[in-house]
């Protein structure tokens, strides 16, 4: 553990670092090939539905004008009551509940939780706030009638978000305390988006230009991803894009904030932490080095991914590590 309270290993030399660079995503216009993004992130997660323990459900919108599908993942083996409210990354832009349906199942596995799994609307043709407002009401809903969660009590109700999800699960929190409703009482943040600047010449985060150009998402990418998501530059720095300009971080869940070494989002994550902290909340942070963005996606035996989820169950328990 580091001075600012981060559990950290010794970082990755350098020859693991040019290895890791040669397996990094090829590079995308995202602007232009999200479609193709989104047919692909389908093909790769399409495994027959006969190996997952899974039931869909649709919840109707606030204002009625469409349904928000819901897919729920039973573990292999329940080990805890808790319930594990999903929001799935792919800068607000790409991922489903269908392209997300692998990971669900191991973080249904993994921690032994029902996981339900939030199919928001995405961008560009949902702009922002659409696909917030569709998990806000999806947790509204549960955090209100936990039984109709399936759970007798709205504290065993987590938000877990990554990436872009993370981001909507930092936001919808935000959001609940401030429209007077109840505010889980833990979320789990991996690799969030906190942060509306992502050019490595203005931004105040030296992981931008370090992780920014190298590895599996770059600076470029999450700058088309937010100007997808909200085509309106004025509105990037709204703390419901980017929570770290939130004026009032205080009544926040407890959190468990995991980030990886490599990726270009760890300086702002980790930023988000420690500004949660300052307001007075509780807040565990987590940093996996030699990581890359988007690790909650390996496979089962993947390093990565199994050093998270000793964090997540340990945070499940309470039990800090």
């Amino acid at each position: 553990m580091d001075e600012s309270g981060i559990h950290r290993r010794p970082p990755v030399n350098r020859l693991a670092r040019a290895v890791m660079r040669l397996f990094a995503a090829p590079r995308v216009n995202v602007q232009e090939d999200y479609e193709q993004i989104r047919r692909l992130q389908r093909q790769l997660a399409a495994i027959p539905t006969s190996r997952y323990q899974i039931s869909d459900l649709a919840l109707d919108a606030a204002d009625g004008t469409h349904q928000i599908p819901v897919r729920v993942f039973q573990p292999q083996e329940k080990r805890r009551d808790d319930l594990l409210l999903f929001f799935h990354g792919g800068g607000w832009v790409t991922g489903d509940i269908d392209s997300y349906t692998p990971a669900c199942d191991t973080l249904a596995d993994l921690t032994g939780c029902v996981v339900a799994s939030v199919d928001y609307r995405l961008a560009p043709e949902h702009p922002f706030p659409a696909g917030l407002e569709d998990c806000y009401r999806v947790a509204r809903l549960a955090l209100e009638d936990p039984a109709r969660a399936g759970v007798d009590d709205a504290s065993r109700i987590v938000l877990v978000g990554d990436s872009a999800g993370g981001n909507l699960a930092a936001v919808v929190s935000l959001l609940l305390r401030e429209r007077g409703h109840r505010v889980p009482s833990r979320q789990i943040l991996l690799y969030p988006v906190t942060n509306w600047d992502h050019h490595p010449e203005t931004s105040p985060f030296d992981s931008v230009r370090d992780h920014g150009s190298d590895y599996r998402l770059t600076d470029a990418e999450v700058r088309d991803y937010l100007e997808l998501y909200v085509p309106d530059p004025a509105l990037r720095s709204d703390p419901h894009v980017a929570p770290l300009m939130a004026d009032d971080l205080t009544r926040q869940p407890k959190t468990l904030l995991i980030t990886a070494e490599l990726d270009l989002l760890c300086d702002e994550g980790e930023a988000y932490g420690l500004a949660l902290r300052e307001a007075g909340n509780t807040v565990e942070m987590y940093r996996i080095d030699g990581a890359l963005h988007g690790f909650i996606t390996l496979p089962r035996f993947a390093r990565p991914l199994r050093e998270a989820y000793q964090q997540i169950n340990a945070f499940l328990d309470g039990d800090p590590t």
